[in-house]
């Protein structure tokens, strides 16, 4: 085989696993969004009574949550492809469980298991594609596109939930991984380069998982009951307080153990521990604007779950367009942080045009803008993940990777648990104070949105004011902005 061929191949290769890779990712968030639009017909099938009903979701969040950064360190440490195709399997198999399940008891268990399995997946999948994709052009090529797909399945589980449920039952919701499950990991075989790890001996740190993974879980799940208990409760202060206990513990345990779990070591860039900082306070903002705009939408315009999830299309699409064929070519030319804080301008703008929709909203004048605004999240998110992952050694990668992801989902718990808390605080103020039901709920949903704006712009002063352009990898440099092909 001639040189020319090799790399054809090799190429051909390295884009094939970020196939893979992305549509693992898509289906972990997807499964996420898309038992919301099914909820009312598992409830009526299976008799859940409606404070065991947010079990379905919960169940799956809170170890998806809490398992990332282990699962992210014994990627690094067993390997990362054998960690994802073990994840993989996992939660393939547990869709069909929960697809199967006759009790409310049966589902809530199979969820949990789709939870854990999409943690060890996740967890390394960046870990994967920052080792495969070493050229910053291509790298940023990659990186938008894996972006993308995240961003992309909210949105589209929303729409399919919808689909399948009315059309061939809620089961459906669960099967439809089944085929694509097992796709990806016949693919996944021949496509991802096999690693050996560095050995469980380099950071088995046993009693740092126990910290992390307890700390993790019981602060997510502390989290997602707060709209139950409420934030001055005693249950939301008091395991508020055992799970800061938890992380504190870990912290010191990984400054003085001799294999650490998480080596500290990953924090001192601040570009790493700046996008962190960025990546909480933006997905705190983005992932409840979906959950929120959804309930206004239904609940203030009078929308059904499947014209919702319609309606929210131009949203994913303005971000993919973007996460596509706009944000790698402008990381090359003008650098992640630059781009970041663009996206972060858009962002905000779509935030404040939402705190003037009125009670009787036009679609095309007052909602399609902000989901074309709704495209700076095609810039932010690609660019925070090379931010975040660039200072990542090959033997941390997995690590980087779990600990990115970690971030992420406890920004998405803790943005719809603060700011639907806020929000039905100030519906019942509203009803109190004699506001007929919409305008109440407008008025909730209008503090919500401000205080994601503010978020927003806390988020773009941390960009100002920490993160700096990285250099590029060893050995590579950033390509011209002319030489970036824009199609995949």
């Amino acid at each position: 085989m001639s040189t020319n061929q090799e790399k054809t191949t090799r190429l051909r290769s390295r884009w094939a696993a970020l196939a893979v890779l992305s549509t693992t990712m898509l289906m972990a968030i997807l499964d996420g969004s898309i038992v919301t639009v099914a909820a009312p017909a598992i409830q009526q099938d299976l008799g859940f009574s409606p404070a065991g009903l947010s079990w379905i979701m919960n169940a799956y969040l809170i170890p998806l949550g809490g398992l990332l950064l282990l699962a992210g360190r014994l990627g690094d440490l067993v390997g990362r492809r054998t960690m994802f195709l073990a994840g993989n399997a996992l939660f393939t198999a547990a869709s069909v469980l929960a697809g199967a399940a006759t009790t409310a008891g049966m589902l809530i268990a199979a969820r949990f298991l789709q939870g854990v399995g999409g943690a060890l997946a996740t967890a390394v999948v960046l870990g994967i594609l920052v080792t495969l994709f070493t050229d910053a052009r291509e790298r940023a090529k990659a990186i938008g596109i894996f972006s993308f797909t995240g961003a992309a399945g909210a949105s589209i589980g929303q729409v399919l939930g919808g689909v399948l449920t009315d059309a061939l039952g809620w089961h459906w919701i669960f099967f439809i991984n089944l085929p694509i499950g097992l796709a990806t990991i016949l693919l996944a075989l021949p496509a991802l380069p096999r690693d050996r790890g560095i050995g469980l001996s380099a950071g088995a740190d046993l009693a740092g998982a126990l910290l992390v993974t307890s700390g993790l879980m019981l602060g997510i799940y502390t989290v997602v009951k707060v709209e139950q208990h409420g934030w001055a409760s005693a249950h939301t202060l008091g395991l508020g307080a055992v799970s800061l206990a938890l992380l504190a513990g870990f912290v010191a345990r990984q400054a003085t153990a001799a294999t650490p779990l998480m080596p500290l070591r990953i924090l001192r860039s601040r570009n790493v521990a700046g996008a962190y900082v960025v990546q909480l306070l933006t997905l705190s903002a983005m992932f409840s604007f979906q959950v929120i705009v959804a309930l206004y939408m239904q609940r203030v315009l009078g929308y059904s779950a499947l014209d919702t999830g319609l309606a929210m299309l131009p949203a994913a699409v303005s971000i993919g367009a973007v996460s596509l064929f706009v944000s790698a070519r402008l990381s090359n030319r003008f650098g992640e942080r630059l781009v970041l804080i663009a996206g972060l301008v858009l962002l905000s703008g779509a935030m404040l045009l939402l705190t003037t929709v009125p009670v009787h909203a036009d679609y095309v004048t007052d909602l399609l803008p902000v989901f074309v605004l709704i495209a700076g999240g095609g810039l932010v998110l690609p660019s925070l993940t090379a931010l975040g992952m660039s200072s990542a050694r090959p033997d941390d990668a997995g690590l980087a990777s779990g600990l990115f992801n970690t971030v992420q989902q406890v920004g998405m718990a803790l943005g719809v648990a603060v700011l639907t808390t806020l929000a039905a605080s100030r519906v019942e103020g509203l009803r109190a104070g004699g506001h007929g039901e919409a305008a109440a709920l407008t008025g909730g949903y209008h503090l919500a949105f401000s205080v994601s704006a503010g978020l927003l712009v806390a988020a773009l002063a941390v960009s100002l004011l920490v993160l700096r352009n990285p250099r590029p990898p060893a050995g590579t440099a950033a390509a011209p902005a002319e030489s970036v092909p824009t199609t995949a």
